[in-house]
């Protein structure tokens, strides 16, 4: 088992399932222990059996807590908790995150909101309780797990891709001010992965990874500290060719790509909107 990671202590939102699940092994197989914060009790006790038998101890090399990252006093409760149970925090892994679709045909907002405040504001709430602590001993790792959709809006993904964006350019910012406080920053802008959240989302997925595939890659630009990381190539390359080009020529290409998807949706809402609501049945 490699120590890369031996005594330091790496905290993981979104643990318990996804990429959360699989990072927080792959920590543990490289000596570290686990600060894993999710929503649920159940899923992160399971967590901490798996991660026992990944050590390959009776007792779990790490410890949980519940954190819901839109709540900012959650998130000041859970660090306090687990860095009093296993001491600080060495490396930080801000992953919680959803995706829904959301059409411009019965656009929500509040579907926007929800997902602007898990993936961009969450992280923000993650980092509060954490960087003063690291500034304060000169040494850290700051990890954000961002996304290719990051890199321009796409149809029906308003939201997810509004959310993303921001999140890519508050790591951007924080990499930049955390240089000088010896304090490493890794943006990680993975393509397709097909864990919970992508199952939610309706739309092509070209290039879809495993959540191993995907982990594998992320653990390499994590231990060498890489300050950012984009993959898989060929999705990386598209969307920066699409950037460059005009942006009628852009528009063009991603409304032959996902052209089928938008009418599907469209369709969708219309025929819900011309289905009559069900008639109460006389009591």
């Amino acid at each position: 088992m490699s120590q890369n990671y031996a005594n330091q202590v790496v905290l993981i939102t979104g643990a318990a399932s996804g990429i959360g699940r699989q990072l927080s092994l792959e920590f543990v197989r490289r000596g570290a222990r686990i600060a894993a914060i999710d929503l649920a009790r159940e899923p992160l006790e399971v967590l901490m059996k798996d991660l026992a038998a990944a050590a390959g101890t009776t007792q779990p090399p790490g410890a949980w807590a519940l954190g819901d990252v839109t709540r900012l006093e959650q998130m000041h409760a859970a660090v306090r908790k687990l860095e009093a149970e296993l001491g600080p925090i060495d490396v930080v892994v801000a992953n919680a995150g959803i995706g829904m679709d959301n059409p411009v045909i019965g656009f929500s907002a509040a579907v926007f909101e929800k997902q602007v405040a898990v993936n961009l504001v969450g992280i923000a709430n993650t980092l509060e309780p954490v960087l003063p602590g690291m500034i304060e001993r000169r040494r850290g790792h700051v990890v954000g797990i961002v996304s290719l959709a990051s890199y321009r809006g796409l149809p029906l993904m308003a939201g997810y891709c509004a959310s993303k964006a921001g999140a890519a350019s508050l790591m951007d910012a924080l990499r930049v001010e955390l240089l000088p406080h010896n304090i490493d920053c890794t943006s990680i802008c993975p393509g397709w992965i097909k864990t919970n959240l992508t199952k939610n989302i309706d739309v092509p997925m070209p290039g879809m990874l495993t959540v191993e595939e995907a982990v594998a890659i992320m653990m390499r630009a994590i231990e060498r500290k890489k300050r950012y990381i984009a993959f898989p190539f060929k999705t990386r390359f598209l969307l920066l060719l699409n950037r460059v080009l005009p942006t009628r020529v852009g528009d063009w290409l991603v409304l032959r790509v996902m052209g089928k998807a938008i009418e599907k949706k469209a369709a969708e809402a219309k025929a819900a909107a011309q289905t009559p609501p069900p008639q109460a049945k006389a009591g």
